[in-house]
């Protein structure tokens, strides 16, 4: 056949457009089905305290997750378009949501009859009620309900669902369901009245699978290791055979653990064990990050070492404060700390050249690039570090000012940065200010201040409530801050001077607490705290998504807090409210199970991605001192189990 050139070109054309509009048709989907991984459920909720969705959530994330399965949670019906639900496994519903959209009906329809996943859960089955095919799919709706303690009992223990599973005795709302779908399958059972009320079955729906269960109320049946163990069980089940096969071919560590003076501080019975260390790449098993991100290694030990804070300078090179001596080593002169400038010279995103910038440092705990060189806070001094002769070692140190409070390590300045009206910004611990300034002498406990770049006229902006490490701006120079005790999410809305009260010889605070949620969600089996047990008790940073490489619904509304007792680096999703601000709960962009991931700084690199410091270590609170411990000069309980050896640096992307 004799065909011009032109004619193959545009047979070309012809198929590529083709493929293109095939692919574009296609659902989008960040789930592979041939690489191993975790099985990923999107869990929809509500607003509503009754039921309180985000609440009970908690009791489930944490075991779930050592069984390999991830939950992504979300409040909004909207989520149900192909766009969002083709990147999971499976959709799990606990919500009391009336109705359900034609458009949200399809998609979900479509979703369970490809093959994917649908795990309703008690109240659901009262959701979304003008849909009859959801109604059938789910296996009935919900008619009535008592409270009572009851067991329900198991009528089919061969079950794969069953395997595992005991009878339980809790309290709970005793459903009585309608329409029920003749094909299901029939799991557990209660008494009611004259008749046995199906209480767990499964369906088909297409190529897809649902279970249900109509347990579920309130905390002592979410609470209950039966019941979790019956959702993990019925989603394993759901999901299909080919997802369980990915999962078991993703050989989660398991992490080793010895006997070890641990504080008991929760006074949990059997007390915590010691975790060994993993490896960087067995840690990153153990995290969990939204669907559709990744996170890939950077540096770690001996490269970087306990890495307290970061930063870059116009180059785009990472400047990082290694801190050993940090909490208990505390010096007039020199010191084991080192500032280190990491580089990747290859391209290959990970650091291959490592150069001390600085050394003979004692516990900086900030850091930020100005006037061509490194400003670091490090008490009692602000010190000003740079390079005049080109070779990567800093040559000039200067003393920019001095009387930052050292009694405790951990209570001092931090969280220097630039702001939008050419000043230098921070904040301050307990630990406190006492000195002179521009000839002008300053006193001022926790708080946030600024100052010229040059070092001059030293201003105290306003006071916090408690111990503070955080401070972030957002795109328009809006102002927050995270403290360390119950408030990791403040609004700073100006200067205290401007509310000066003379006739009541005072001033109003303008530093507002924000945070709507007490309770930090968290993936660890082992949580150790001190104070505010299971919330924000070590809150680091607040820094803003200000890049445009993640998804909009992160541009300057996400900022990220890292809490490094309970391995995790939260979303606080800021949202307007008046003149103010609120901060919603929007779980988190990071959490581990390992008992040594220990996030203390986040932030937007000039690359789109989110870098984040992780201390890497198994003992993370500062204080109070437990039982049987002394504090060191730092006033940090001394133990032998804080470890000076390790330390990462990730990237999320």
């Amino acid at each position: 056949m004799n065909q011009s050139p032109n004619y193959f070109l545009k047979s070309l054309y012809f198929l590529g457009f083709i493929l293109l509009l095939t692919a574009c048709n296609k659902p989008k989907s960040f789930l592979s089905m041939t690489e191993p991984r975790r099985v990923e459920i999107l869990v929809l909720g509500h607003e509503s305290e009754h039921h309180n969705s985000e609440q009970l959530m908690l009791y489930l994330g944490t075991p779930l997750f050592q069984k390999g399965i991830n939950l992504t949670y979300t409040t909004n019906p909207e989520d149900l378009n192909e766009d969002v639900l083709y990147n999971y496994d499976g959709l799990m519903i606990y919500a009391n949501h009336d109705s359900i959209s034609s458009s949200q009906e399809k998609a979900l329809k479509k979703y369970v009859q490809s093959g994917k996943a649908l795990i309703p859960v008690h109240s659901a089955s009262w959701s979304f009620r003008n849909s009859d095919w959801y109604v059938k799919a789910v296996g009935g709706q919900f008619k009535s309900h008592g409270a009572e303690r009851f067991k329900a009992e198991i009528v089919d223990a061969a079950h794969p669902i069953m395997q595992g599973i005991s009878e339980f005795d809790t309290w709970d709302e005793t459903y009585v369901h309608s329409q029920l779908n003749p094909d299901m399958h029939v799991l557990m059972e209660r008494v009611e009245g004259d008749h046995r009320e199906p209480y767990a079955w499964t369906l088909e729906e297409g190529k897809g699978r649902v279970f249900y269960t109509a347990y579920g109320h309130n905390e002592e049946t979410w609470q209950k290791a039966e019941f979790q163990n019956l959702i993990a069980n019925g989603i394993l089940w759901a999901v299909g055979d080919k997802v369980n096969e990915l999962l078991q071919a993703y050989e989660i560590p398991t992490p080793e653990f010895r006997d070890a003076e641990i504080p008991n501080y929760e006074r949990r019975d059997p007390a915590p064990k010691y975790q060994l260390p993993l490896s960087p790449e067995q840690s990153m098993k153990l995290v969990q990050l939204p669907v559709g991100f990744e996170m890939e290694l950077f540096a770690s030990e001996p490269m970087i070492i306990n890495p307290m804070a970061m930063t870059w300078d116009e180059r785009g090179r990472l400047f990082v404060i290694e801190t050993v001596d940090y909490p208990n080593e505390v010096r007039t002169e020199g010191g084991n700390d080192k500032i280190k400038i990491l580089e990747d010279t290859d391209g290959d995103g990970k650091a291959d050249k490592v150069t001390v910038f600085a050394d003979n440092l004692n516990i900086p705990t900030s850091i930020m690039a100005v006037n061509g060189g490194i400003l670091i806070s490090m008490a009692p001094d602000f010190l000003f570090l740079k390079d005049t002769d080109g070779d990567d070692v800093a040559d000039v140190r200067e003393i920019l000012m001095t009387g930052w409070g050292k009694s405790d390590t951990h209570a001092g300045p931090s969280n220097l940065r630039y702001g939008f009206d050419n000043k230098i910004w921070g904040v301050l611990g307990y630990a406190g200010f006492n000195g002179e300034v521009s000839g002008k002498r300053h006193s001022f406990g926790q708080g946030v201040y600024r100052f010229e770049p040059s070092g001059d006229n030293l201003e105290y902006l306003g006071n916090t409530s408690n111990n503070t490490w955080g401070l972030g701006f957002t795109e328009d120079f809006e102002t927050f801050i995270s403290t360390a005790n119950g408030q990791h999410s403040v609004y700073f809305s100006m200067a205290n001077n401007y509310v000066k009260r003379p006739i009541f010889q005072g001033s109003a605070n303008t530093v507002h607490g924000i945070d709507s949620h007490y309770d930090m969600p968290h993936l660890t089996p082992f949580l150790r705290q001190v104070d505010w047990h299971g919330g924000y008790t070590a809150a680091a940073g607040h820094n803003f998504y200000t890049a445009r490489s993640f998804p909009e619904e992160y541009w300057n509304t996400i900022a990220f807090v890292a809490e490094p007792t309970g391995r995790v680096l939260h979303r606080a999703k800021i949202q307007t409210d008046g003149s103010g601000y609120k901060e919603k709960n929007d779980f988190n962009i990071l959490a581990s199970s390992d008992e040594w991931f220990s996030p203390v700084h986040a932030e937007v690199g000039p690359d789109g991605a989110l870098w984040v410091a992780d201390w890497y270590n198994f003992i993370i609170q500062h204080n109070p001192t437990p039982r049987g411990f002394e504090n060191g000069a730092g006033n940090a309980y001394i133990n032998p189990l804080r470890d000076s050896q390790h330390g990462r640096i990730y990237i999320i992307s």
